[in-house]
């Protein structure tokens, strides 16, 4: 194997895997030439689940706003208008005797101030629930974008080597096809040798094509992770890294429940749930407010000369409402609620039951990928030294070209095996990453 294949075996271009890094300021364009922390900056900015979170997150902010007003002045307008076609009677000392006036009109302003609400009282409390819920919905989103637009990546890249790799061995077969023609013809050897050359040189084409059309379903792949339209242009970087110093990691670093945007979330659902049952508590408080209000009152036999007078009214008080027997409502809910709470509690613990063999697998994954990586590794350093010894004693005239096929076939699956073994080393690093929570989605 020349140096170029061996430089691009030993220095594949993976970035580090501290994935997670991003730049701090907003990027509306992506440029030629993208590194990783360049496409996780553009997903985080422009994938439309990550844009959906954040929706999310102002709607909640919306959600809060509209809970708390009720902690402000309601005021409210109420207008009137009638017309008796038969006035309503009083009997005064036994005569009926028309009461009001044939034409009325009224408006009146009311201001009602609440003191004692069980309802806002909880909205007061649950803001910050409600903030922290939609704050981890969007890292959790972010956190799912980091990750799968670096496998992605790493995915590509490993295709990029993959189709160098087969090209390296099209120009290996050209060589090969040509010198078994060459000694056909001058009566060296039968046809057999370079029919078998033309056979593995037509195979070899056909792998490249197929790889060339699975590399630009990557690409399209990838543009969808990073929100970016089909029919643009996208060109990746895979320079100046150097894979040896990215493929191993700590392994003995202690699994922390706490860190797992999961946890953080359910948590906050329980948070939520227990405010709840302090609100189905609150429900044995009385309601009280206060009010203030002005009233415009109109009143004439004739319509035309109905807002000719004015007779004003106006007043203030308190208003409270005490909830004396509800059939038992209250108890069945506040009860619910605590059940609820045993029920959150459940959940959580069998989150950390599937985040500890989610954990568990993830490493399991990354040790036995790293063991057939170093394998694979040798692997391509023993059939570089077979091949390159066939291929002498082949042009000695020592070995059958067949024998040499067999040693071309096994340096090109060797280092084939050793991209894809590569490749699944990053992408169950990351597993682990993700598993610890360690992924970091700021600088």
């Amino acid at each position: 194997m020349n140096l170029r294949i061996k430089d691009l075996l030993l220095y594949v271009s993976f970035t580090a895997i501290s994935v997670g890094s991003v730049f701090a300021q907003t990027t509306n364009s992506l440029n030629s030439n993208a590194t990783l922390d360049e496409l996780i900056q553009y997903a985080l900015e422009n994938k439309i689940e990550v844009k959906q979170a954040k929706l999310d997150q102002e709607i909640g902010e919306r959600e809060i706003a509209s809970a708390l007003s009720g902690w402000f002045p309601q005021i409210n307008a109420n207008g009137s208008l009638t017309h008796f076609t038969q006035l309503p009677t009083a009997n005064i000392n036994g005569q009926n005797i028309a009461m009001g006036m044939k034409n009325t009109s009224a408006l009146t302003f009311q201001a009602d101030q609440a003191i004692i609400n069980p309802g806002l009282f909880q909205a007061s409390k649950a803001a910050q629930y409600i903030r922290r819920q939609n704050t981890l919905g969007v890292e959790d989103t972010k956190i799912n974008t980091v990750v799968d637009v670096s496998k992605a990546y790493y995915d590509i890249l490993t295709s990029e080597e993959q189709i160098n790799i087969i090209q390296e061995n099209i120009s290996r077969l050209n060589r090969q096809y040509t010198e078994a023609n060459a000694r056909y013809e001058t009566g060296l050897v039968d046809k057999t040798d370079y029919k078998r050359a033309q056979i593995s040189l037509n195979n070899a084409k056909a792998e490249l094509k197929t790889a060339l059309e699975f590399r630009k379903y990557k690409y399209d792949y990838l543009k969808t992770l990073l929100g970016m339209n089909p029919n643009n242009g996208l060109s990746l970087s895979f320079e100046n890294q150097n894979m040896e110093n990215n493929v191993l990691m700590d392994t003995s670093e202690v699994l922390n429940y706490a860190n797992r945007v999961e946890i953080r979330q359910l948590q906050t659902l329980k948070d939520l749930q227990i405010l709840n049952t302090q609100y189905q508590k609150w429900q044995f408080l009385p309601r009280l407010s206060a009010f203030a209000n002005y009233g415009l009152n109109y009143r004439n036999n004739s319509f035309a000369d109905l807002y000719g007078n004015n007779f004003p009214q106006s007043g203030f008080g308190l208003s409270l409402t005490f909830p004396v027997f509800q059939g038992g409502k209250r108890i069945h809910e506040i009860r619910k609620s605590e059940l609820q709470e045993s029920r959150i509690d459940m959940d959580l613990e069998n989150l950390e039951n599937q985040i500890g063999a989610q954990y568990s697998a993830a490493m399991a994954n990354y040790r036995s990928n790293i063991n057939e990586w170093r394998n694979a590794k040798e692997n391509v350093e023993l059939s570089e030294e077979v091949y390159n010894t066939i291929k002498l004693q082949y042009d000695a005239g020592v070995k059958t070209y067949l024998e040499l096929m067999t040693a071309e076939t096994d340096l090109k699956t060797s280092q084939l095996n050793y991209l894809n073994s590569l490749y699944a080393v990053m992408s169950s690093k990351l597993d682990i990453q993700q598993a610890l929570g360690t992924i970091a989605i700021q600088n």
